[in-house]
């Protein structure tokens, strides 16, 4: 009895060989990886690479009024080191002064020339004044003596008192004459020292703005605060050598490391799945084993081009729950948006599917030892597995690759689909035999 159990067991292990070899075992054990089709929670997740910043920071500004004396960029000499912490009022950078200094000094010579302008112009009025008094008191003086000429002569003939008369006339035309000269020289004279007045005051203040803003060309920390650099239109970082325009005179930034911030970037197939609000898991690179929280608060409307890349792309900004005195600007993270979530649904990874025609969704159903080609309907995919909405069960097993063999094998359709299939080839017929029948009836 024994015996034959024995023999029984060996014939079985002999077919099962011989069974395996005729169904193709001579394929790697690749392809005949199985997993199971997985049941329960499914995120729908993109994953992005970003860079941390501060949501709220001071700004290290260079000399802002360089453009009013046609000065468009200069250049930084020296710097302190990123990283550094700085108090208010302490030393960040030293500026180039050169093409300003030239400007204030052709400052300081106008200035020079209004001032010179200004006190001739004052003497010029000062003489032209007193010349014009003088003249005033002579003509009063002239019109005294014609007075007395004019007395002395009531006993002389008519023709003798008649042309002192006219004289004493003259005199007293000439001299209100005279007065209403003097006032018009007066306004005058006014009016040209508040012109040169006005000129000497106008290049008094550019040169006193200018030597307060010669000051400004050494830069200081307007607060306390992590000193880090700021970056130029390619995205490197401002630094000594580097050239800033007077549009946007930032040297530097004091960010509040309080409050961080992820920008990202994700590209034009993603970006309408993602929304303000998502959740976001977030990890750095710098500390693989931290793991923050994160939530969307904004989704760029307007596509860009990243230096690089031909690709178009949607910045994203995505705000980091709470405070870590780890973070530090300028470190990458790792963000994982959660677009979605569905619960209690089938899900299998993405390799396990096949197409056939670009209309049927296949997978390789494990059933025993035999293998079957299955239609499946998908539904949402993440970026290692996808869901099933029908075609498989819990309990199903499914091959990761195709097995040897099987390629052409017919696919088994789900009934539901196969009507649905029928339906859509009838339509179609229906369609082209109208369509035939209005060429025919056009003839």
């Amino acid at each position: 009895m024994k015996k034959n159990q024995i023999l029984i067991g060996v014939g079985i292990i002999a077919a099962a060989v011989v069974y395996f070899f005729w169904r193709g075992g001579g394929e790697t054990d690749a392809a005949r990886i199985l997993t199971d089709v997985k049941f329960g929670e499914f995120k729908v997740e993109i994953e992005t690479t970003g860079e941390l910043e501060a949501k709220n920071s001071v700004n290290i500004m260079g000399p802002s009024a360089l453009r009013d004396f046609r000065i468009y960029e200069v250049t930084i000499q020296s710097i302190v080191d990123e990283g550094v912490v700085v108090k208010k009022g302490d030393w960040v950078a030293n500026l180039d002064r050169s093409d300003f200094q030239g400007k204030f000094s052709d400052k300081q010579i106008e200035l020079e020339k209004a001032n010179s302008k200004y006190t001739q112009t004052q003497l010029d009025t000062t003489l032209t004044m007193r010349q014009s008094r003088d003249e005033l008191i002579n003509l009063k003086y002239s019109v005294d003596e014609r007075k007395i000429v004019l007395e002395q002569s009531k006993f002389e003939p008519p023709a003798t008192i008649k042309q002192n008369e006219i004289e004493l006339e003259k005199a007293e035309r000439a001299y209100q004459q005279a007065i209403e000269n003097y006032k018009i020289k007066k306004n005058q004279n006014i009016e040209k020292m508040r012109e040169v007045a006005a000129e000497l005051r106008k290049v008094k203040n550019e040169t006193d703005n200018m030597a307060k803003m010669g000051e400004s060309f050494t830069v200081l920390a307007p607060e306390g605060g992590m000193v880090i650099y700021t970056k130029d239109w390619n995205g490197k970082p401002i630094k000594g050598g580097s050239r800033i325009g007077v549009w946007d005179p930032v040297v530097a930034k004091l960010p509040d490391l309080t409050s961080m911030i992820s920008k990202t970037y994700v590209n034009e197939v993603d970006v309408r799945k993602i929304k303000a609000g998502q959740l976001v898991d977030v990890g750095l690179d710098a500390y693989p084993d931290k793991k923050l929280k994160g939530k969307v608060v904004r989704v760029a409307n307007v596509g860009e081009q990243r230096p690089n890349s031909d690709a178009k792309v949607f910045e994203v900004t995505i705000q980091i729950e709470g405070s870590d005195p780890s973070l530090r600007p300028a470190m990458t993270t790792s963000n994982k948006i959660i677009a979605s979530k569905l619960d209690s649904v089938l899900y299998i990874p993405l390799e396990c599917l096949h197409s056939q025609n670009d209309s049927i969704t296949y997978v390789y159903r494990s059933e025993g030892l035999n293998v079957v080609k299955q239609e499946v309907i998908v539904d949402v995919a993440n970026a290692n597995d996808v869901v099933i909405k029908a075609g498989l069960s819990a309990s199903d097993k499914v091959y990761i690759s195709n097995p040897t063999g099987y390629q052409n094998k017919e696919v088994k359709l789900l009934p539901e689909m196969n009507g649905k299939r029928k339906k859509q080839d009838a339509d179609t017929t229906d369609k082209k035999l109208a369509a035939q029948e209005s060429v025919i009836n056009r003839q």
